[in-house]
C-alpha cells in the first residue's frame, strides 16, 4: 500500500538551477540552505560533522502559504545561518498541515501554468518485499539527474505514466552517487521529489540505490537514501549495487569494508528489507573469478533480504554458453542459493542489458544489447527458478517494441505465473 495519491497537473520543478521554496507570509521570504528545502524533506539521521540541520525563525510565519520561486542550485556554499532555519520552517509546515490538511499548490516560477494539485501531507507506509515482486524497470544518474543529463535528461518524472502503462510495478533509481558531479548526499533532491510524487500517484513504488566505493561516504549517502522523506512519501525500498573493484584494494579488504558496511545499514534500517543488487555468480565464480575472488556471499546472507542478480548476458559470448536470457539468469541464480546457503532466497532477476530489435543490431554506446527474441528466454528463467520479480536495465535501452514484449509476458506470458512473496 502506497499513501494516497497525490493529484498532479504537472511538475513540480524543471530548471535545478532555479528552484527555491519560500515562506511567503508578513516576513520577508526565506529560502532554505541547498537541496530539497528542509521544511519538506528529512534529511540523514546522521549528517556529516560540521552540517547544520536545526535552527530557528519567527512564529508569525506559521500560516504563510507556500510557492516556488527561483533559488540558488549552489547549496554546497550555503552558510550555517541560511541552514538554520530548518527546523522552525518544517514545524511551521506542520501547523499549517494540521489547520488546512493541505498545502497551498505549488507553482513552478516563471511558468504557472504548471501547477502541482493539492499536496496532501501523508504518514509513511512501512518498507516490505512488495517492491521486488512482479515487473521492475531501472533508471541511473545519466538517465535523469541535471548534472549528468543537462536540461533534456532521456528520463523525466512523466515518463512514469509509460512506464505504468506498460506494467511497471517498481521504478528502480539511483538516487545517490559518490562523484565530483554528485557532491550532495543525495542527487538533486527536487527530482528525487517529482519521481516519488509521480510514481506514487501511479501506485508504483520507487526503490533507491546506490554504488558503494568502500569509502567512509558511502555510509551517509545510504541513509540520506533510506531516510528522504517529502510529506511522508519516501522510497518504498533501499537497494545495495555490490559491483566496484576499480579502487586498488586487495580483494580481502574489499570484501571486509562492503560487509562492514552491509552491517552498519542493516542497524540503520531495522527491520526494513535490504536489497543485494549483485554480480551474478556465474560471473564471478566461473566466467571472471579474478573480478572479486573469494566474494563474501556467506557473511551478506543475514543482512539482506532479497537478492537481485545482474544477468547481463549480453555482455556474455555465444561461445561461453551464457549469451541467452534463459540460461545465464538460470544458472546464477542457482549458484548464488547454494552460495548464500538458502534454497529459498528470495531472487528478483536482472536481464540485459537493454532489449532491441536484432534486425537494427542495437546498441547503447559500446555496449552491445539484449534482442527482444531473448525476453521470453529470460521471462521462463524467472519462472523456472521461482523468482518472484524481474526486470530488464534499464528503461533507456529498452526500445518501444522490447517494453511492450516485457510488459506481455509479466501480464499473461511466461513471468505471470511468478510465485511471489507467498510461494508456488
Amino acid at each position: 500500500m502506497h499513501p494516497p495519491r497525490i493529484p498532479l497537473s504537472g511538475s513540480l520543478a524543471h530548471d535545478v538551477s532555479r528552484r527555491a521554496l519560500l515562506i511567503v507570509a508578513s516576513a520577508p521570504p526565506v529560502a532554505s540552505g541547498g537541496g530539497l528545502p528542509s521544511e519538506l524533506v528529512s534529511p540523514s539521521s546522521d549528517p556529516p560533522a560540521g552540517e547544520a540541520t536545526a535552527g530557528e525563525t519567527s512564529a508569525d510565519q506559521a500560516a504563510g502559504r507556500f510557492a516556488v520561486g527561483a533559488w540558488q542550485s549552489k547549496w554546497l556554499l550555503a552558510t550555517t545561518a541560511a541552514l538554520l532555519v530548518g527546523v522552525v520552517a518544517l514545524a511551521l509546515l506542520v501547523v499549517a498541515i494540521k489547520r488546512d490538511r493541505t498545502v497551498d499548490p505549488v507553482v513552478v516560477a516563471g511558468a504557472p501554468s504548471m501547477v502541482v494539485g493539492e499536496v496532501v501531507p501523508v504518514a509513511p507506509t512501512p518498507r516490505t518485499l512488495e517492491p521486488y515482486v512482479g515487473l521492475g524497470t531501472w533508471i541511473d544518474r545519466f538517465d535523469f539527474s541535471p548534472p549528468y543529463t543537462g536540461d533534456n535528461p532521456p528520463v523525466q518524472p512523466a515518463d512514469v505514466a509509460e512506464m505504468n502503462s506498460q506494467g511497471v510495478r517498481t521504478l528502480y533509481l539511483q538516487a545517490s552517487h559518490r562523484a565530483d558531479r554528485s557532491p550532495g548526499l543525495t542527487e538533486d533532491p527536487w527530482v528525487l521529489a517529482e519521481f516519488l510524487l509521480a510514481a506514487h500517484q501511479h501506485d508504483m513504488a520507487v526503490v533507491a540505490w546506490y554504488l558503494p566505493k568502500w569509502e567512509s561516504e558511502d555510509l551517509g549517502k545510504i541513509k540520506a537514501m533510506a531516510d528522504f522523506s517529502f510529506l511522508g512519501h519516501r522510497f518504498d525500498g533501499i537497494g545495495i549495487d555490490i559491483e566496484y573493484n576499480q579502487d586498488g584494494l586487495e580483494p580481502l579488504e574489499r570484501s571486509q569494508r562492503l560487509v562492514q558496511l552491509s552491517r552498519r545499514v542493516h542497524r540503520h534500517v531495522g527491520d526494513d528489507p535490504l536489497a543485494a543488487i549483485v554480480l551474478p555468480p556465474v560471473l564471478t565464480e566461473e566466467v571472471n573469478p579474478d573480478f572479486w575472488p573469494q566474494f563474501p556471499w556467506r557473511q551478506l546472507a543475514p543482512l539482506y533480504d532479497v537478492w537481485m542478480p545482474m544477468s547481463y548476458w549480453s555482455f556474455r559470448s555465444e561461445s561461453s554458453g551464457y549469451n541467452d536470457g534463459y540460461t545465464y539468469n538460470t544458472e546464477s541464480t542457482r549458484l548464488l542459493r547454494e552460495l548464500i546457503g538458502d534454497d529459498d532466497a528470495l531472487v528478483h532477476g536482472i536481464g540485459g542489458i537493454g532489449a532491441a530489435d536484432a534486425s537494427e543490431g542495437g546498441a547503447a554506446g559500446s555496449e552491445p544489447l539484449a534482442t527482444v527474441g531473448d525476453l521470453q528466454g529470460f521471462a521462463e528463467s524467472l519462472r523456472d527458478t521461482g523468482s518472484i520479480g524481474g526486470s530488464m536495465y534499464d528503461w533507456v535501452t529498452l526500445d518501444a517494441g522490447a517494453r511492450r514484449v516485457l510488459s506481455e509476458l509479466f501480464a499473461s506470458g511466461a513471468a505471470s505465473a511468478l510465485p511471489g512473496l507467498s510461494g508456488p
